[in-house]
């Protein structure tokens, strides 16, 4: 059929568009909402939250998906349902506390929406390579990384005060760190051959 997808993997288009539309959405929606906080739909005494709204495009472009399939359509489909999760989005702090809109785990929601499709894309696109690259490291320079990363972490607990969590998890990450690279130095000392005398002349 001429109107169909003929293709069954990933289809990167689709997933621009979709995630061009959320930040679009969030954003926007965002913006607005703290330009203009007094700016609310009433009806019957019923305040209808923009979320809703993102439910119903969700719900639309999921099931129109599922029932009607064709290249233009499944881009607007992608459109529609970015622009509900955007909305949806936004007050994921007001759904999570029921009722606080401005709660910091909108942000933390988005930060974290951001960065799963970050690395997913990542992972699809360029997949072979990302476990070619890590899958070569040594044991050493992996425990390396961990060390380092445990130690430097440890600075959000310093950052709370909380010493008693960060002193313990600094001196693990730099406890793992000296040992790997006093194990590398070891390694290195006992490859390097001794080095033959010149015989006299």
């Amino acid at each position: 059929m001429s109107g169909e997808v003929q293709e069954s993997g990933f289809r990167h288009g689709l997933s621009f568009i979709a995630t061009l539309a959320f930040l679009t959405s969030f954003s926007g929606s965002r913006l607005f909402a703290t330009l203009f906080p007094s700016v609310v739909v009433m009806q019957g005494g019923i305040h209808f939250h923009h979320f809703w709204y993102g439910i119903a495009m969700i719900s639309t472009a999921g099931w129109m998906g599922i029932a009607w399939r064709n290249e233009r359509l499944d881009r607007l489909y992608a459109l529609v349902y970015g622009l509900g999760a955007g909305f949806i989005g936004d007050e994921i702090g007001l759904l999570l506390t029921f009722g606080n809109y401005q709660s910091e785990l909108t942000y933390q929601f988005f930060i974290g929406a951001v960065s799963f499709i970050i690395i997913a894309t990542l992972l699809i696109r360029y997949g072979s390579v990302v476990r070619r690259d890590v899958g070569r490291l040594s044991m050493r320079e992996r425990m390396t990384l961990i060390g380092v990363f445990i130690a430097g972490f440890s600075a959000f607990f310093f950052s709370f005060g909380l010493l008693l969590l960060g002193v313990p998890l600094a001196l693990v990450g730099i406890g793992i760190f000296a040992l790997t690279y006093q194990q590398g130095r070891k390694n290195r000392e006992s490859s390097t051959p001794p080095a033959v005398a010149k015989p006299s002349e």
